[in-house]
């Protein structure tokens, strides 16, 4: 080190500075999100499409595609359609929309045709799932409430029980940093978000756990996929666009494959009108 260079941060105090940006941004933003689930309707429609294009766009990075227009163009063009349909109330039309851009990446891909068309099903499916479990006005924002903070309960008890305990690892082939502390960390805080709801009133206690404990796995294994899908691509972070966090894929991939499973789950038990109480209610 040449005389004025500053010395490397020591990795302690790399840690409390990410840990530090990744409490300043979810600060900002989970209060953001939560703000506009509530409001629900076209905002909340609005968010998913802006969010699912972002999802998709990163995932064509990580696999090399986003500059080949052939694959961008159509699958942003048709989250984009979806999402005004969404907006309007026009379920059909907005999968009637997805399943033709699914088709139109399919075909104009020109290499990795599989890695693009999974792109853009994981986006359209986040998209559609995520908008069906808020619609019902009586249980949709509990419903989406219930997946969002089991899902942030899986990942801070995650984040602080792997960091805190260590051990043995998960998966290091596909995550080197996640332990078994951090699963079992992770289902332990959303089996408690699952019994505060119970305790307030949002519905029974058994189902409610249950569902928590499933979802919170679930949660965990799109965390593993993600980190699966950047690994065969020697990619580190599907982005920087939130500070602390990576990219929208690192700080959504729990949060779309529950929301996927619940709104498949709502959708069996009450019908395409009823998703977010076919979720809570049983």
């Amino acid at each position: 080190m040449t005389e004025g260079e500053a010395a490397p941060a020591a990795p302690a105090e790399q840690g409390s500075r990410n840990l530090l940006m990744r409490v300043l941004a979810a600060a900002v933003l989970a209060p953001i999100a939560v703000a506009i689930a509530w409001a629900g309707g076209w905002p909340w429609a609005l968010l998913v499409m802006l969010a699912t294009i972002g999802l998709y766009l990163e995932w064509l990075m990580v696999v090399g595609l986003v500059r080949e227009w052939r694959a961008t163009v159509p699958g942003v063009a048709a989250l984009a359609i979806a999402g005004i349909c969404l907006m309007a109330g026009r379920l059909e039309a907005a999968v009637a929309v997805l399943g033709g851009g699914l088709a139109v990446v399919a075909l104009l891909s020109p290499e990795r045709r599989g890695w693009s068309s999974g792109g853009f099903l994981y986006a359209a499916a986040a998209e559609v799932a995520s908008v069906l479990v808020r619609q019902n006005p009586a249980s949709g924002f509990s419903a989406l409430f219930f997946v969002l903070l089991v899902v942030w309960a899986a990942d801070i008890g995650g984040y602080f029980a792997g960091r805190g305990i260590g051990g043995p690892k998960l998966w290091p082939k596909v995550s080197p940093k996640k332990t078994w502390a951090g699963a079992i960390g992770g289902f332990a805080g959303s089996l408690v978000v699952a019994a505060l709801f119970a305790a307030s009133g949002a519905g029974k206690i058994g189902p409610l756990l249950a569902l928590g404990a499933g979802l919170s796995v679930i949660s965990q294994l799109g965390d593993l996929f993600e980190s699966a899908v950047k690994r065969r691509f020697g990619v580190k972070d599907s982005s920087h666009i939130i500070p602390g966090h990576g990219g929208l894929m690192d700080r959504l991939d729990g949060f779309v494959a529950a929301i996927v499973v619940a709104a498949i789950l709502g959708f069996l038990r009450a019908g395409a009108d009823g998703v977010g109480r076919g979720i809570m209610v049983w």
